[in-house]
């Protein structure tokens, strides 16, 4: 009698529960839960709201301990997103929990450390401005949905970065829409971060306010007129459509469009041009002492406010007579503080002394203008002065001074010992496995299947999204092939990227990709491109000026590049070396 086979149903079944043991064999059931917590601004008005945000990995038991927030604060909702991901030791599962604070006062708050699954978070600041929050300017809209759009500087320096931000009030549920800020002629204007949600209370009304932050950048000095921002969506109005999230009523706002006047840079202003609120620098680590040949490190921090990272010059350590210095990638971190931007720059560097004796670094200055007390001002850092001794690691290391800065410093710490610790990443359980931990992966399991098995019933065509062409190249390489031309990623790639990553870019747009620099300059037929294609030449091997070269790339390079129009070679005087053949 011949053996049945299995029906498609029966084998689907199988393999459902193959995966589903596949996919519990790789969880780390060991896995020691860590938790850490952020506030998702760390400055409010008196009538708003803050989300606190606390992010465990744990399997079971995760909510967090909100008690300790009685004293300051109300809490008014809650939530959480669960996500199962890779981690080091097998499959982690990484939750969220979201809460929305309401001061009870208003100072300096403290958030106390909580407890979520047997871990503790680190305490937070909150400040709570005792002033109440400015009306709306209510322009186009309704009492229940209206917009505003606030500068942070109404009379800013040209190439001064302005915050500006826009904000939408509803006191009603808004199921869906789109939120517009048109950029102005003679500025560019880039989107910063994520958009937030908290609510205020104005006039007794409660709102949820969805905010959006810009980063505005005049490009020549006189009127600019920023236009009003603009929102069209649904809203809802009953309970049933506030439930359901659909239907709802066509609603439309806007904000009023705002001059503003730019200033000419001063005739005695510092070159390069650095408008800003105030700038710092500071030693985060310096070496007690050298060694010819062995690395040694100094990292330095710059902190500025009123700028993004595209208008801070590149931190560069002055020459050390003696020694060799090796500059690692800077580390940047753009934060959104009090409705204009703010930046802080890390750079280590890796100095390799030649020889012996005494040397001296003298301080890294930066000038800049104060845009607030219309001055100028220096940033800078003390001198520091070494007596070089004699190398403990053979001559080698003291004849390959690149080799020697690759190396760690002088501790010996190796890469995985100097790696940060704050990273939410799992370690191996001393032997004691988390009792709830397998209920949560069977959980979690049957939620997995059963979205593979609605997937293969709906047998639905996956369709792979092509990645922005401009952000594909990798930093430092030549393009291999003609890249197609995304003008936003391109956007953003001049503002943020490295010079070598941007003219990557553009010799890849070229069809064919252009070989070299020299290739591109030649092959581009607008005039202000070419040049700003050898601005940013020079501030990439001569010294030049580096934000100006963004400005000029960022002005140039707006509407894509333009390419001279293709010639027909000439007709070469030499015979050819194959005759054609008859045919």
């Amino acid at each position: 009698m011949s053996r049945n086979l299995p029906n498609p149903a029966a084998r689907l079944r199988l393999a459902c529960v193959l995966l589903a043991g596949l996919l519990l064999a790789g969880f780390s059931a060991g896995a020691a839960a860590q938790a850490r917590a952020w506030l998702d601004r760390s400055s409010i008005r008196a009538g708003e709201t803050a989300t606190l945000n606390v992010e465990t990995t744990a399997s079971v038991g995760g909510q967090p301990d909100y008690s300790p927030l009685a004293a300051d604060f109300e809490l008014l909702d809650r939530g959480v997103d669960t996500r199962i991901e890779p981690g080091a030791n097998g499959m982690i599962a990484r939750s969220r929990y979201t809460a929305v604070l309401r001061p009870l006062r208003s100072g300096r708050l403290t958030i106390p450390a909580l407890s979520v699954a047997g871990a503790r978070t680190a305490p937070l600041d909150l400040t709570v401005e005792a002033a109440p929050a400015p009306a709306p300017d209510q322009a186009v809209g309704t009492a229940e949905l209206y917009m505003e759009s606030v500068p942070d500087d109404s009379n800013p320096y040209v190439q001064q970065a302005v915050g500006w931000v826009v904000r939408l009030y509803a006191a009603m549920p808004v199921l869906s829409g789109k939120l517009d800020q048109p950029a102005p002629d003679g500025a560019s204007l880039t989107k910063v971060g994520e958009d937030i949600q908290y609510q205020r209370t104005y006039n007794g009304t409660v709102y949820t306010v969805y905010e959006r932050r810009y980063l505005l950048v005049p490009e020549r000095s006189g009127s600019l007129v920023m236009p009003g921002a603009v929102f069209e969506g649904r809203v809802g109005t009953t309970m049933i459509e506030q439930l359901m999230g659909s239907g709802g009523d066509p609603r439309r706002a806007a904000s009023r469009s705002r001059p503003l006047q730019v200033r000419a840079a001063p005739a005695d202003a510092p070159q390069p041009w650095l408008p800003l609120r105030s700038l710092t620098l500071s030693y985060r680590s310096t070496p007690q002492q050298l060694r010819v040949g062995n690395s040694a490190s100094i990292i330095v921090e710059a902190s500025a406010d009123g700028a993004g990272l595209a208008q801070m010059p590149e931190l560069q350590l002055p020459p050390i007579d003696g020694v060799q210095v090796f500059a690692d990638p800077v580390q940047a971190d753009e934060t959104f503080v009090g409705g204009r931007p703010r930046v802080k720059l890390t750079r280590k560097f890796s100095l390799v002394p030649a020889r012996e004796g005494e040397v001296r670094l003298e301080g890294l200055r930066l000038d800049w203008w104060d845009v607030g007390a219309r001055t100028k001002r220096t940033a800078s850092l003390p001198p520091l002065s070494w007596t070089v001794g004699r190398g403990v690691a053979g001559a080698a290391a003291a004849t390959n001074p690149a080799a020697a800065a690759a190396r760690n410093d002088a501790g010996g710490a190796s890469p995985a010992a100097a790696a940060p610790t704050d990273a939410l990443e799992p370690t191996a359980a001393d032997g004691a496995v988390h009792k709830g931990w397998a209920i949560a992966a069977v959980l979690f399991a049957l939620l997995w299947l059963g979205t593979l098995v609605w997937a293969l019933q709906r047998r639905a065509p996956l369709r792979a999204a092509l990645p922005a062409a401009a952000a594909a190249a990798a930093p430092g390489q030549a393009a291999p092939a003609t890249l197609k031309l995304n003008l936003p990623a391109l956007r953003e790639l001049i503002d943020r990227g490295d010079f070598d990553h941007i003219a990557s870019v553009l010799r890849g747009l070229a069809t064919p990709p252009a070989a070299d620099d020299d290739e591109l300059v030649e092959r581009l037929g607008d005039p202000a491109q070419r040049d700003a294609v050898q601005a940013l030449r020079r501030a990439r091997w001569g010294g030049g000026d580096g934000v100006a070269a963004r400005n000029r790339l960022r002005a140039a390079f707006a509407q894509g590049p333009q390419w001279r129009q293709g010639r027909a070679q000439p007709a070469s005087p030499l015979p050819p070396l194959y005759p054609p053949s008859a045919t």
